[in-house]
């Protein structure tokens, strides 16, 4: 293997923090953490005790008991979508019903030493029925595994739409049907499905099974086009959904199912045996001789290192220390686009690009004795991450953007050297990527530069939101200036003819203020489907070693030079006598 140039980064907590902020980092990072844990607790319980008992007594188990049983024991399951609906209520009648994480489990694990995404109905919130989110959001998972070459698990138990709010969820080009489309895609990239079906599976609920290579049913199980209940005279002729289309029908007549088992449990291991005969992963082959290592600098630091005050700069190399292999990084072009690292590393033993905002003051790159704000593109900077994106996607190599960005460089001068221009190739750049990559919403995720960062509009194969993440067009402060543009002068100051205008005009931009700094909360993003997951800062490592690993478990999905002939040599060469 070539010799990647490696060098070591970071530094002792000590070194750059004192202890009285170090303390009050963590106390600060911590409470969101409680916030974060308590929230997904409650999302996990679904609609609570009562209705798991009535799972329990129909001899079934829970869509996340499950997923329990079917992992690897010493495996962490990585979940996606936890908070999609979040605190958003939907009419049943006169009442006001909840759908936690849109009624579906969706998520990243090992069963049988592979990778897999699975796609489980959550049977304790309304019998596993699909709400207004739950179509996009299993096929965000569809295209994560698409994207990835990663076999797809479904653990089937679902009642049909939530049909009070069907409008919702039924038509658009999202909607439930594009989740038909997403198997066939699958299956048309020869990407592993299989389906256990394990109790309801009604109308388009029962098309998510059949484009599944290998089909499992329950004896409690049936899949119908329509239930009992909608057939004219089913009462007077003793028809019931399981006899209309259950496993003696679907296994025995139809051929639409492969395999009737028992119950739960035995349908989970027939599940196991088959993702055993998928191909193994390839990332053994791809480390080489190299290792999986912990960083030097122990990941669960980071929360020490974060500022309550987001307009507080960091360094954001420590950041990258405490989450790469052993701590060691290869820094490309580090000479240009100062508000940029880019560079080569290793996280689970296997070779990512890593692109990041500098917060802080960095020397103009025009007058290197002005100093100016880090956090912000400029036009070196933009050209950095386009050539550095293209070498990583010449070479295979899957990108982590870790970002915290307020913008754009903005002003006469500005538009004068072409941000526009250099933006543009940006944004062709990433919108034509194929490796995967893994965008992290550090902090401020803010404007254009969000886009520009592989933001979720990108498609990046996952985004990640920190607890500290605040996603929005512009700042609150700013946006109300910007708002109200109109009433202010030069200076940003309130023009008024009289006490009462000044008055309205202050109290309507501090409530412009306050509306747009909650919608920055990351619960709100992620309840819309605006970011993947959230996580805290201590977990960005465990999660990248599972994103990156996933990423070369595919044997054929993506091209994967050897890393003698990588672009990103050329790039080194011709950049390494910069001053």
């Amino acid at each position: 293997m070539a010799h990647i140039p490696l060098k070591a980064i970071g530094l002792t907590l000590d070194k750059f923090l004192d202890k009285k902020n170090q303390d009050a980092n963590a106390k600060f990072t911590l409470a969101l953490k409680d916030e974060l844990k308590k929230k997904r607790s409650k999302v996990a319980e679904g609609w609570g005790k009562k209705y798991q008992e009535r799972v329990h007594e129909k001899g079934k188990l829970t869509s996340r008991e499950r997923i329990n049983i079917l992992k690897d024991s010493e495996c962490p399951i990585f979940e996606i979508g936890t908070f999609v609906n979040y605190g958003k209520k939907f009419k049943s009648g006169k009442k006001d019903l909840e759908s936690p994480a849109a009624g579906v489990v969706t998520c990243f694990t090992k069963v049988q030493k592979r990778w897999v995404v699975i796609i489980a109905n959550d049977n304790t919130v309304a019998s596993g029925s699909w709400w207004p989110g739950t179509p996009e959001k299993i096929q965000r998972a569809q295209n994560m595994a698409l994207n990835m070459g990663l076999p797809v698990i479904y653990l089937v138990d679902c009642s049909g739409l939530f049909l009070p709010e069907q409008s919702k969820s039924f038509p658009g080009s999202t909607g439930a049907g594009h989740i038909f489309k997403k198997n066939s895609e699958l299956s048309a990239k020869g990407v592993p499905q299989i389906a256990g079906v394990f109790g309801d599976c009604i109308a388009g609920g029962g098309y998510m099974p059949i484009i599944s290579d290998r089909v499992y049913m329950t004896e409690q199980a049936y899949m119908v086009i329509a239930g009992a209940a909608l057939i004219k005279g089913a009462k007077s002729q003793n028809l019931t959904s399981l006899g209309i289309g259950g496993p003696e029908v679907h296994v025995e007549q139809s051929g639409c199912a492969d395999v009737r088992v028992p119950d739960d449990l035995h349908c989970l291991e027939e599940i196991k045996k088959e993702i055993a005969k998928t191909a193994s992963s390839a990332a053994p082959f791809r480390r080489g001789n190299n290792e999986a290592k912990e960083p030097k600098f122990s990941h669960k630091e980071i929360n020490n290192i974060f500022p309550e005050n987001h307009r507080a700069p960091y360094n954001v190399k420590e950041i990258i220390a405490r989450l790469i292999d052993d701590s060691m990084f290869w820094e490309i072009m580090p000479s240009k686009g100062k508000e940029i690292i880019t560079g080569i590393a290793q996280i689970n033993g296997l070779y990512c690009g890593i692109i990041a905002n500098v917060q802080g003051l960095i020397k103009d790159p025009e007058e290197p004795k002005r100093m100016v704000p880090g956090g912000i593109l400029y036009r070196d900077g933009i050209a950095k991450i386009s050539e550095f994106s293209r070498a990583c996607n010449s070479d295979g190599i899957p990108i982590v953007w870790l970002q915290d960005i307020s913008g754009f460089d903005i002003g006469a001068e500005a538009e004068a050297k072409g941000l526009l221009g250099y933006g543009s190739n940006l944004i062709y750049t990433n919108s034509t990527n194929d490796v995967p990559m893994f965008t992290v919403l550090l902090r401020k995720a803010s404007g254009a530069g969000y886009y520009a960062m592989a933001g979720l509009p990108y498609e990046p194969t996952m985004q990640l939101s920190t607890t500290l993440a605040r996603q929005s067009v512009m700042e609150g402060r700013t946006l109300a200036i910007a708002a109200f543009n109109t009433k202010l002068n030069d200076q940003f100051e309130i023009v008024a003819n009289t006490e009462e205008e000044l008055s309205q005009i202050q109290k309507g931009m501090e409530e412009t203020e306050k509306r747009i700094e909650k919608d920055m909360c990351p619960y709100k993003s992620a309840s819309q489907r605006d970011t993947d997951e959230i996580v805290s800062p201590d977990e960005l490592r465990p999660w990248l070693c599972c994103l990156i690993e996933a990423a070369y478990q595919s044997q054929s999905q993506r091209r994967v030079k050897n890393s003698r002939i990588w672009t990103m040599h050329d790039l080194h060469a011709l950049h390494a006598n910069d001053s």
